[in-house]
């Protein structure tokens, strides 16, 4: 049994020594206020048909407490939702919204202060007309996000630890801040400076 919260407790850049890139989303999404807490949680994914929010509107009735609801939208031209649908989320305890897409509504976003990540505002919303899928393999940001995965998300970017390699990744991201927690400027210049004038001496750098 994984437990989420203590993933909150470090930051995406702490996970980056027990990542590959490919499991960091794009710099096009990003929170919609700030200062936005950082967020951490189990991904409930949903694909939605381009142009229509159906299928995010009934995972919002799905999604467990605790859980982040990441979202394909195909499309940049309709909001996936507003101020109503993050109010009802944010009221049966979901995480917060990753949403490769846009949405409207940002100034009640913001008062209520439910966590949203997403490529911007559009003021037009989308229709409700088209299945799609929910709790199913997608791509969000450009990386692939399985149900499950553990999502770590704050105005540094967001991380995408898959589910089975959770336990690992954290343990990584564990020693690196408690390193950068003991160690003092002085002691990480030091090292810093050493490490780089030897590799400068490898690749033959002459002044």
């Amino acid at each position: 049994m994984i437990d989420d919260a203590k993933f909150r407790e470090i930051s995406p850049t702490a996970y980056a020594d027990g990542l590959e890139r490919k499991q960091f989303m794009d710099i096009g999404i990003k929170e919609v206020w700030h200062p936005i807490p950082r967020i951490a949680g189990k991904a409930y994914t949903v694909k939605c048909h381009p142009g229509d929010n159906l299928m995010l509107h009934a995972a919002i009735y799905r999604a467990k407490p605790g859980e982040i609801i990441v979202v394909e939208s195909g499309t940049l031209d309709y909001a996936m939702s507003g101020g109503n649908v993050c109010g009802i989320a944010q009221k049966r305890g979901i995480a917060g919204f990753i949403v490769d897409g846009v949405i409207r509504d940002l100034a009640e976003v913001r008062e209520s202060k439910f966590p949203v990540f997403a490529r911007g505002i559009m003021p037009k919303p989308g229709v409700k007309q088209t299945l799609g899928t929910l709790n199913q393999p997608i791509s969000c940001g450009g990386v692939e996000v399985h149900p499950g995965d553990i999502v770590v998300a704050d105005e540094e970017g967001i991380a995408v630890i898959p589910h089975a390699k959770a336990d690992s990744v954290y343990q990584i991201a564990l020693a690196r801040t408690n390193k950068e927690t003991t160690e003092t400027l002085e002691q990480w210049e030091t090292q810093h400076r050493a490490k780089v004038e030897r590799i400068l001496q490898e690749k033959g750098f002459l002044e």
